[in-house]
């Protein structure tokens, strides 16, 4: 669905899978579909990304997690726009959270960031902790969609997985412990994230409901 999605929604020169699953490997090739088989032991999914896109002629990737099936084209478009300013590297896609139960689910990452929108941190807690709770706040949850210049993809597998990284497990933290900035960019983009059993049957009940607003 990743796949079928990144390509329908048009706005990418290719659409390239890359994966250590010979059955995921299997079913794209079966599509026709452009896949790599990437080693096994990668830290993150961007060291996998950058072993994959080495030695390919590319400006811009951009990464949709395997569990972000249901990404549409505008939050993308948005995405890839932060690129007409040269001095971006990296970025990524936030939206506003409205139920508490998400700020304090270790599985929905959290992010902050500054007045011009980049990150500040991102955890699996709720940041920032409200200790003074006459204090109006807008949490964010992190949605996993990252694009990348080639030159600090590539710079980022250089570098050692980092204190931050290894403790909150969020590679991204890399990053901002290397003195990369993210780019943030806020979107209205509402879906669900594939991480748990729950949060499966849960995009069951999606899919079936958008499925049935297409009718």
């Amino acid at each position: 669905m990743v796949y079928e999605n990144a390509v329908e929604i048009g706005i990418f020169n290719d659409v390239l899978v890359v994966t250590d699953s010979p059955i995921i490997y299997n079913e794209i090739n079966s599509l026709g579909g452009f896949v790599i088989m990437s080693k096994e032991d990668h830290a993150s999914g961007s060291d996998r990304i950058a072993e994959a896109i080495e030695n390919i002629e590319v400006d811009v990737v951009v990464n949709i997690q395997g569990d972000e099936p249901f990404i549409s084209k505008e939050p993308l478009v948005d995405l890839l726009a932060c690129f007409n300013d040269p001095k971006i590297q990296v970025a990524s896609l936030m939206k506003k959270i409205d139920d508490d139960e998400d700020v304090n689910n270790p599985n929905m990452v959290k992010v902050v960031c500054n007045k011009v929108n980049e990150a500040l941190y991102f955890s699996r807690s709720p940041i920032p902790f409200k200790r003074n709770q006459q204090s109006e706040v807008t949490f964010f949850k992190h949605i996993g969609v990252y694009a990348f210049k080639k030159k600090a993809l590539l710079e980022f597998t250089r570098w050692e997985q980092s204190m931050l990284e290894k403790t909150e497990m969020l590679e991204q933290l890399r990053y901002l412990e290397n003195g990369i900035s993210i780019k943030m960019v806020e979107t209205t983009f509402s879906s669900i994230g594939i991480d748990t059993p729950e949060d499966f049957e849960k995009a069951k009940e999606y899919f079936k409901q958008q499925k049935g607003n297409k009718k």
